[in-house]
């Protein structure tokens, strides 16, 4: 169930292919975000097709979105749901304090003013907001994500938002430090398979990211 619900009413519309692959990857990295992945979602993850090979350059990370996707699919052929279990807890719950915290506000400085009450502020604009059954934070990655994707695809009777709203979406309150969250990831020692979910959604943020400046 998603952890962001809609409170505006408005008809369907259907998405483009591209929008709903986006919408797609998204609702994972959301998932994967908020609880380590079971059986059946690691076996429908390493049963998913591959991606066409980028042009980017190697060195570009946007580029690198096919292989790190391959990457994910074979760990999580090879993952047994126990395991992947375990390193989420360590990774992101802790006995005490989480290795890695999953919190926009971790990374955001004072300088960037006061992150939670200003996405809540923006999601009341969005006419989104937390369900009250979540017992995570409005800045918890998975939620950020998760707003993404309805920004992408509407729910339910909600339509997509403009590319416009995603990109100001996106700018304010998933690149300013999403990067650096998949950067603490992929170096920790503990992450296994959430060392390859991260290289993923690092590569995918890019890809968004150079995406909407074209746009």
């Amino acid at each position: 169930m998603s952890a962001i619900s809609d409170v505006a009413i408005a008809p369907p519309q259907a998405l483009e292919p591209e929008d709903a692959a986006r919408a797609d990857f998204y609702a994972l990295l959301a998932r994967l975000f908020a609880d380590a992945p079971d059986a059946s979602l690691l076996a429908a993850i390493a049963s998913a097709p591959a991606l066409a090979p980028s042009a980017r350059h190697v060195d570009d990370p946007a580029g690198g979105i096919a292989p790190t996707w391959d990457a994910v699919r074979a760990v999580s052929a090879a993952e047994e749901p126990e395991t992947a279990r375990e390193e989420f807890q360590t990774l992101f719950v802790g006995v005490g304090r989480s290795e890695v915290s999953l919190y926009a506000s971790h990374y955001l400085g004072p300088q960037s003013g006061r992150p939670l009450a200003e996405l809540r502020a923006t999601l009341a604009r969005l006419g989104l907001a937390r369900r009250a059954e979540s017992s995570e934070f409005e800045d918890h990655l998975s939620l950020v994500l998760e707003t993404m994707r309805m920004l992408v695809a509407g729910d339910g009777q909600r339509p997509p938002a403009s590319i416009d709203e995603q990109r100001a979406f996106f700018h304010r309150h998933v690149l300013p430090w999403v990067p650096d969250c998949c950067t603490a990831i992929s170096m920790n020692s503990v992450a296994n398979y959430y060392r390859r979910v991260a290289e993923f959604a690092q590569c995918f943020v890019a890809l968004e990211r150079d995406s909407f400046a074209i746009e």
